[in-house]
């Protein structure tokens, strides 16, 4: 804890939330006259963009997440609370856990997004997102269960349906867990079934525009989706899905509309803001969009309240080009940094630019030795731009024997095509039929992170 000073109490920063921008935030104040209370309900910061190759068994939870304590042990003015954040009162300046009442002098919330349905929430029982670890495990579950479900299977056509996966969603996560998915089929488990050609397996990426990586240059949209046709993904944009139901996946493309059998089906089409969104409007009646982002002030603070500050996922910033800055780990890790300065600069009597974002670039892997990168400067393609991805990730993760061994393993399945986190959890509830023969997707089973 600081010390105080002529008896004026220390100034109580609280951030709510362990994801990159809020312990960007804390780092950054390591050095700050404050007291810093970092709260999280979960006990570890989670690098989300490495979470498909959890899903896709090519490495383990715990290789791409850090106990938020032993990443904040020598900020000796942070404290970190394991808890939830029920409810903020803006007017007495406290955040409520249940029956404790923690005071802040600034709000840092930054508690992310989670998937969204578009209304048909019904459907993550069936097409599970990935956001969490999980999300993850179950999604790893569900993919490796398939291929054993297929070996057994002795009907065609429900075997075809046990080696059909549907990817919904052509942003950089759906391109990249259909990648992933194609190289466990065509290349990792080859050789390793008796009874099934996992060759035969079809991985289909769905998109409801008109091309892949929207976001990215036109170019580098097209050079993901011959990749991907190249890896063996039957990519199908201007496709929405319409329904997801007893294994069925009903797609609609222009006036036709299609059923796929599938027993997997992986989500990756959109977010929407934490119910944290929601509270924090209820109680200061600040605006939210449509997928419920916090609608900020140009430097991040939330309007009539300038010591509360919205950061990453959770926030909609329109001040820089008229359109909500992109909810990717760099601009929460930008905004998280920023929001730091600003609250040393006020206790200095000084004051700030408006928060601007540096757009480094975006960048998305395909498979192995295929990616896409655009740097602004410059786009790359194939194995540079593959290179690039790995050096980048390898960079931002935040521990160094997190780098070390996500390095190792990443050489080793380099050559050897090996994904060997390949585990399947909750299996009790994949091998038993239900009434109508079908198997349960094992939602809210307990799972073992692993």
């Amino acid at each position: 804890m600081v010390d105080t000073v002529d008896n004026q109490p220390p100034h109580n920063v609280v951030i709510v939330g362990g994801g990159f921008g809020g312990l960007y935030a804390a780092k950054a104040l390591s050095r700050a006259n404050v007291n810093v209370t970092l709260i999280d309900k979960r006990n570890f910061h989670l690098f989300q963009p490495l979470l498909y190759q959890v899903a896709t068994g090519t490495i383990s939870p715990a290789d791409i997440s850090s106990p938020l304590r032993a990443v904040l042990n020598k900020n000796k003015n942070t404290k970190v609370v394991l808890g939830e954040v029920n409810n903020i009162d803006p007017q007495a300046q406290k955040v409520i856990m249940g029956d404790e009442t923690i005071p802040y002098d600034s709000l840092i919330l930054a508690t992310g997004a989670k998937h969204s349905y578009f209304g048909k929430d019904e459907w993550e029982k069936h097409a599970p997102g990935l956001k969490t670890v999980e999300d993850a495990i179950e999604m790893r579950r569900r993919i490796f269960s398939a291929f054993e479900a297929a070996e057994r299977e002795t009907d065609p056509e429900k075997r075809r349906a046990w080696m059909t996966f549907v990817v919904v969603g052509g942003g950089p996560t759906g391109v990249e867990l259909a990648g992933a998915i194609a190289e466990i089929a065509y290349h990792t488990m080859k050789d390793d079934f008796r009874n099934i050609d996992t060759n035969e397996a079809q991985i289909l990426l769905l998109e409801g525009l008109d091309r892949v990586l929207p976001p990215f240059a036109p170019e580098l949209s097209q050079e993901a989706a011959t990749s991907l046709e190249r890896l063996g993904v039957t990519v199908q944009t201007s496709t929405l899905v319409t329904n997801i139901e007893n294994n069925i996946v009903t797609i609609k493309q222009g006036d036709t509309v299609k059923e796929i059998p599938a027993h997997t089906v992986l989500w990756a089409a959109g977010v929407k803001a934490s119910p944290l969104g929601k509270m924090l409007a209820d109680a200061t009646n600040a605006e939210c969009d449509r997928a419920g982002r916090v609608v900020v002030e140009p430097d991040l603070s939330v309007k009539g309240y300038p010591n509360i500050f919205v950061v990453g996922d959770l926030a909609n910033f329109s001040h820089q080009n008229g359109k909500p800055l992109p909810g990717v780990a760099p601009v929460a890790m930008q905004e998280g940094e920023y929001v730091a300065s600003l609250i040393q600069a006020r206790l200095n009597c000084k004051t700030l630019p408006q928060f601007k974002y540096k757009d480094r670039g975006s960048l998305a892997v395909i498979g192995q030795n295929r990616a896409v990168v655009d740097l602004g400067f410059i786009k790359l393609t194939g194995f540079l731009a593959w290179f690039a991805w790995l050096f980048i990730h390898i960079y931002f993760l935040i521990e160094f024997d997190n780098k070390l061994i996500v390095m190792v393993q990443w050489a080793w399945n380099y050559f050897t095509r090996n994904r060997g986190a390949r585990l399947i959890t909750g299996y009790e509830a994949t091998i038993a039929k239900d009434a109508d023969g079908f198997y349960p997707p094992a939602v809210n089973l307990p799972t073992v992170n692993v």
